[in-house]
């Protein structure tokens, strides 16, 4: 499922990359969660079990980080390839499976990952990277690492449901700011046919699957399946959009895919079977 739902996302980020162009990073951003939102709350109904206390603040919570998370990492896309972006945001779950370890070795992988991040960092003259993009593929980190922590507290309590009130959350946040930067050009017939592939493509089966995902697997274990998002997304890219990584991007992806898996994995010896 996690797998599945990796290769749906970056393959979609490639479409959404080229809707940019007719309605912008903030435009492409609110219509495909808007999209998501109505087809996932047509789909599961999920108002006829009505949130209350405790489980209600989780999710609005949960909805924020995943609103936050597409508004930033949008953002990136537009300014770095998608390869690079991913590899950033994937420094997110790497942190929570390093937070809950003790180990020495440990800290190799934290200077893996570490090692990555510098070196795609605009520290060298001809680097081409965006400041700006990184600050944002950054904060999409932070996002994706909360998103992880909230996702796992109403995964257990309320499954896929929780996606379709999540989404709406985000579509709070994400749509206002689509309209106000894109206008009447969401309204434009291809525009909404992408966005609604769009929103299948990256929101409805990505966040399902991770759901029901979540509900099966330890934070941990989750963590080395992430580890393959960078390498996933630089490949759609390429593919795609012809977006090509120098040898020292390239390393830094391989840094960051080796810390994410290797420390996932140390983590997941020293729980009990």
């Amino acid at each position: 499922m996690v797998i599945a739902s990796m290769i749906a996302q970056n393959f979609g980020a490639t479409l959404a990359k080229q809707m940019f162009a007719a309605v912008g990073a903030f435009g492409t951003t609110g219509l495909r969660v808007f999209l998501a939102a109505a087809i996932l709350m047509a789909l599961r109904t999920p108002w006829r079990r009505p949130l209350s206390g405790r489980i209600l603040t989780w999710v609005l919570l949960y909805g924020c980080m995943l609103g936050l998370m597409n508004l930033l990492i949008y953002q990136a896309f537009a300014r770095l390839p998608i390869g690079i972006a991913i590899g950033i945001e994937v420094l997110g779950p790497l942190s929570i499976v390093l937070a809950g370890s003790r180990r020495l070795l440990d800290l190799v992988w934290f200077a893996a990952a570490v090692a990555g991040l510098m070196l795609l960092l605009p520290l060298r003259v001809g680097t081409g990277l965006d400041p700006v993009g990184l600050a944002f593929a950054a904060g999409a980190a932070t996002c994706w690492a909360l998103y992880i922590v909230f996702g796992k507290r109403v995964a257990t309590q309320l499954g896929a449901d929780a996606v379709a009130w999540g989404m709406v959350v985000a579509a709070c946040i994400n749509a206002p700011l689509a309209v106000t930067f894109a206008g009447r050009a969401l309204l434009d017939t291809w525009v909404l046919l992408t966005g609604l592939g769009l929103a299948l493509l990256t929101s409805v089966l990505p966040c399902t699957l991770e759901m029901e995902a979540m509900r099966r697997l330890p934070s941990h274990v989750f963590g080395i399946l992430l580890s393959a998002a960078p390498a996933i997304a630089a490949l759609a890219g390429f593919l795609v959009l012809g977006e090509k990584l120098t040898g020292v991007q390239w390393l830094a992806i391989v840094s960051i895919v080796a810390a994410s898996c290797g420390s996932a994995i140390c983590a997941a010896r020293l729980r009990p079977a």
